[in-house]
């Protein structure tokens, strides 16, 4: 599939006047409530590509949506990259030197290697120091069922449940390529309190994305307690209330590209469950990748089939 494929029904929204902020960051703004609370930070453009968490977080702050406890925190991460999206070659703008979600672990983020990406992550490391929760929106390749990625730890699988939707939650234990925000310091320690979750709210450039962002975000709010319901109601979607079944994928394992070629066997777009243990899967080189197991569940196949990177992560259902 060509870049000139892509049906881009989403409008990228102006976020220029979001830059000042008030945090001394630019394009971070925070709000305090006079009641203490948690800090909630919710990120949005980690790929600058990803317009329907930038979609949520400009209706968020056009609502003057504010807590009622504790911090908020809107952020928008990638900024260098949104501003080269161009609706002609959308996937072109995933980042501008390397992948700004790959990066969160102190060795580099303390070391001396320099990119637009890892800038920009050390400036807006403080705030997500400093979070207590956090939610990171993302969007995907292709059209299939939203997904939580909720970690390995309980907790974060807890808050998954309590924020209610999506159907679908992933418990993954991220890339080999470098961790993600969401895993970063305390998000991953069991022995912390703070805890992060990372909803990728459907195909990139469907209108449906920012309806999930949106809701999903909201949701996130009610279940940290930031703000009540009828605080946000207004602005949530038609499925705003839905209270759907949840069920949760256990990630076994990722398929991590070793050689210069891989190739799928079929054409994968995500959540097809393959019943018998040994199909076949693609070709990572000369090697066979088939499942392990029964009933094994193929998630977010990549299309960007590089060496280093993740070519699909394979789980089943744990419920």
């Amino acid at each position: 599939m060509s870049d000139l494929n892509y049906t881009v029904e989403l409008v990228p929204p102006d976020i220029e006047p979001y830059r000042a902020g008030n945090t001394g960051i630019e394009y971070v703004t925070t709000f305090e409530a006079k009641e203490s609370g948690p800090h909630v930070v919710v990120a949005a453009l980690t790929h600058g590509n990803e317009i329907c968490g930038a979609i949520a977080l400009d209706r968020l702050l056009r609502a003057a949506v504010r807590p009622r406890r504790g911090r908020l925190t809107l952020m928008f991460n990638n900024v260098a990259a949104y501003r080269e999206f161009d609706a002609r070659y959308p996937i072109a703008s995933r980042y501008v030197d390397e992948d700004f979600n790959r990066l969160w672990n102190p060795a580099t983020l303390d070391g001396p290697r320099q990119s637009i990406e890892l800038a920009r992550a050390r400036a807006l490391r403080p705030i997500v120091d400093a979070a207590d929760l956090l939610l990171d929106l993302h969007s995907m390749q292709y059209a299939t069922a939203p997904l939580m990625l909720a970690g390995l730890l309980e907790r974060s699988r807890e808050l998954a449940h309590r924020v209610g939707i999506p159907e679908l939650i992933m418990c993954d234990v991220g890339h080999s390529a470098g961790p993600r925000m969401r895993d970063y310091g305390g998000f991953g320690d069991p022995a912390s309190t703070k805890t992060a979750l990372l909803i990728e709210c459907g195909q990139h450039w469907e209108n449906r994305s920012a309806e999930v962002a949106t809701d999903v975000t909201l949701r996130f709010l009610i279940a940290a307690g930031s703000v009540h319901i009828e605080d946000v109601a207004a602005i949530g979607g038609p499925d705003f209330n839905a209270r759907p079944r949840q069920r949760v994928i256990e990630v076994t394992e990722a398929v991590t590209i070793s050689g210069d070629r891989f190739d799928f066997a079929g054409d994968y777009r995500g959540l097809e469950v393959l019943r018998e243990k040994g199909t076949l899967i693609g070709h990572d080189g000369e090697r066979e990748v088939r499942t392990p197991y029964d009933n094994c569940i193929l998630i977010m196949p990549s299309r960007r089939l590089v060496k280093g990177q993740t070519a699909v992560r394979l789980g089943r259902y744990v419920d």
